[in-house]
């Protein structure tokens, strides 16, 4: 068998994990809002470059006009030397002269200008698609921390529970195999011994036939005696393994009978109760495990207890099967039992997988020298069939 796993290393790991991702996020998110700041300031700054630009246009576009008003007033006072004079005409070329100079700066101003803002321009989608991005990556480690989480914060109670399942399955592989080693002594001891010794005076009332016929009476009645004995007794092994009047008539009257023998034979008190109703018989399966839960918990009673009486009680509704075994024994240290470390904890496991598999619930109250008490609630899923008891 696999060593078993670690839960406080597998538990610190995951809080290792969680806290690295944690910071990670947190990295992001920081990177994030200051990527959005710098947005926000290089947008403001765009907004201010656009409108220096947008005047220097308009300045531009009216600079043209003047300039193109001077070109015209040059032209004019150029071709007509009798209506203007020399100074007239220095006068207007060095107002034309100006504007075009003026017009010259402003034209490069508005070229640098149009660079300044299509670079800036550039600046702010780049920085747009960094903070989408940034913020999509916030949004996608978020939704994995949090599954991460969700996930890996359970997965050491899973690991835990599928521990405690698989020691379970070799403990029920265990204890099947001790359970055939107990019948096949039983067999071995019992019915076996008994079928040699029949053989064994079955030749011997061959022999008196033959010799002493008057003495064949008396060791033929011996004879019927033993065989009587080994059938009862194979009937008693036949009943633990499977009980016929279970399939025939059902739950209570198999506990009925169960119920008498294990008082006779372990000379305990036994109090059966049964309500609800009874004349309905449950799905085979339900009542295979009530018989089950109910012939392990007095088994339990008869081998660790030391009891002198025990309550039995059945109660069946339309919904539900409630049962109960209380004991006045000696109790015992549940969470040490239910750890499954000793032996005689497999009743007890075993019980609460049968329960478990029906989603039912088993609840156990006990300490020691405080007894013990058993509850168990199992649901009634399949369609039942009214019988006579």
């Amino acid at each position: 068998m696999k060593e078993k796993v670690d839960l406080k290393i597998l538990d610190q790991i995951i809080k290792d994990t969680v806290k690295h991702l944690e910071e990670g996020k947190q990295q992001i998110t920081d990177f994030a809002e200051t990527a959005h700041a710098e947005l926000k300031d290089l947008r403001a700054s765009l907004k201010k470059v656009q409108k220096e630009t947008l005047d220097i246009i308009t300045q531009v576009d009216r600079m043209e006009k003047e300039e193109k008003e001077a070109r015209l007033r040059l032209m004019e006072v150029s071709r007509d030397f009798e209506k203007y004079t020399e100074t007239d005409i220095r006068n207007a070329y060095n107002h034309a002269r100006e504007i075009q100079i003026q017009l010259g700066l402003l034209r490069g101003q508005e070229a640098q200008m149009r660079i300044m803002r299509d670079q800036m321009e550039i600046s702010v989608r780049r920085m747009n698609d960094y903070v989408a991005r940034a913020e999509n990556l916030v949004s996608t480690v978020g939704i994995a921390l949090s599954f991460l989480v969700s996930n890996l914060v359970g997965v050491g109670l899973k690991l835990e529970e599928m521990q405690q399942r698989q020691l379970l399955g070799l403990r029920i592989i265990r204890a099947q195999e001790e359970e055939r080693k107990r019948v096949a002594r039983e067999i071995h001891d019992g019915p076996a011994q008994s079928m040699a010794n029949l053989v064994l005076r079955a030749e011997i009332c061959e022999k008196l036939m033959d010799r002493h016929p008057e003495d064949l009476r008396q060791e033929l009645i011996s004879l019927k005696e033993m065989v009587k004995n080994s059938l009862q007794e194979v009937r008693r092994i036949i009943f633990e393994l499977r009980p016929m009047v279970l399939d025939d008539l059902g739950i209570i009257p198999a506990l009925n009978r169960y119920i008498a023998e294990f008082q006779e034979k372990n000379n305990i008190s036994v109090e059966f109760k049964t309500a609800g109703n009874n004349q309905v018989r449950l799905s085979n399966t339900l009542e295979i495990a009530i018989f089950r839960i109910i012939q392990e918990a007095l088994s339990n009673v008869s081998k660790h207890a030391r009891a002198g009486t025990v309550i039995v009680h059945v109660e069946q509704v339309e919904t539900r099967v409630n049962l109960r075994v209380k004991d006045d024994g000696q109790g015992f240290d549940l969470a040490q039992v239910m750890d499954g470390e000793k032996g005689e904890s497999f009743g007890l496991l075993g019980m609460r997988e049968r329960v478990e598999l029906l989603e039912g619930e088993l609840k156990i109250i006990t300490g020691p020298q405080q007894g013990t008490d058993i509850f168990v609630r199992i649901p009634v899923k399949e369609s039942s069939e009214k019988v006579k008891r």
